[in-house]
């Protein structure tokens, strides 16, 4: 039986970085007679008071390309640190941690869900404000359909809790963090998303959202990401990172920034028509030139966000600004 590329890929990092790492395995998954582990990675200042950044990815199996990105990130992170005394002083002032393969039964399956069947974006208790696309927006009719949100009143799947626990003790815990979980599968471009996903309401921390574009446009003018709420194309139940902002929002006095890159597949399909007639096509750059693209062109927004959640204290904007800020985000996103 073929071992799972991603995850050697990731047991290769591990021991390449072991003197600089924190390894956790959060839950093992079965798949017939094979067992894989669900692996947190941290690195950087474990203080309490420093701020924290998640990096997530492999939450759809299908989707091994935002897996690939991370682990492309964090490999060359761990190799600087031998030499780069700049990133040296920065893992001083921030925490990194990575959950880059959540879903790797998933992935070795070659499904979208994992091997309950379950798509763990549909799978956390939060209910949809209004309609949702039928099926897309999350359903429970059957496994064998896709966005299956698994079995009514059930708990979350076991990889969704590894999630979460990490979250909440790694992130939750502090007064500022952000995490960023890697997509891939809609559009032709690619867009950088933010709660809601379960209604059209805008959230609390709009005008730090705005801030966040507003810095990475200054310091990166050339970018190709479209920022938006991801209620704006379409809403969903069980979004597991609307969960977990809600539940940020019993200590307002904290910052927490879930951000989901979504890598716009639709382009490598268009520039390549026969991916569709696979699978792993669909959602994934095929052409061993366009992966090599697609693993470059992701690394400075990678970095940008490392960094930014570092010297948060110099861009969260406070007072009048911050209205006028949350104002004009409002006006953006939410009044055609």
């Amino acid at each position: 039986m073929p071992a799972l590329p991603e995850l050697r890929e990731l047991e290769r990092i591990i021991k390449l970085g072991h003197a600089h790492l924190e390894v956790d395995v959060m839950c093992e998954v079965d798949v017939k007679h094979k067992r894989f582990p669900v692996y947190k990675l941290a690195l950087g200042n474990p203080a309490p008071d420093v701020p924290a950044i998640g990096f997530f990815g492999g939450i759809h199996g299908l989707e091994r390309i935002g897996t690939q990105v991370l682990l492309s990130f964090l490999r060359g992170l761990i190799s600087r640190l031998s030499w780069d005394k700049s990133l040296q002083h920065l893992l001083q002032e921030v925490r990194l941690v990575f959950m880059p393969l959540i879903n790797p039964g998933g992935m070795w399956q070659t499904t979208r869900s994992n091997p309950n069947g379950v798509d763990l974006m549909r799978n956390a208790p939060v209910e949809a404000i209004d309609k949702v696309p039928f099926l897309l927006g999350g359903h429970r009719i059957s496994k064998h359909l896709p966005w299956y949100r698994g079995p009514d009143g059930a708990d979350m799947e076991a990889e969704n809790i590894a999630l979460c626990r990490t979250v909440v003790d790694e992130l939750l815990s502090r007064q500022f963090s952000i995490a960023i979980d890697c997509h891939s599968g809609f559009g032709l471009r690619d867009r950088v998303w933010f709660p809601h996903a379960h209604s059209v309401h805008p959230i609390p921390h709009l005008a730090d959202i705005l801030a966040l574009e507003e810095l990475f446009q200054q310091t990166h003018p050339n970018h190709h990401y479209l920022f938006e709420p991801q209620s704006l194309q379409y809403q969903t139940h069980g979004d597991v990172w609307d969960y977990l902002y809600l539940q940020a929002q019993h200590t307002p006095e904290k910052t927490f920034l879930p951000l989901t890159l979504e890598m716009g597949s639709w382009i490598w399909v268009k520039k390549n028509p026969r991916q569709l007639f696979s699978r792993h096509g669909m959602f994934n750059p095929v052409a061993e030139h366009r992966l090599h693209r697609v693993l470059r062109r992701h690394t400075s927004w990678l970095d940008f966000l490392m960094r930014a959640t570092s010297g948060h204290r110099e861009w969260i904007a406070q007072g009048p600004t911050r209205l006028r800020l949350q104002e004009r985000a409002v006006a953006r996103w939410y009044r055609p």
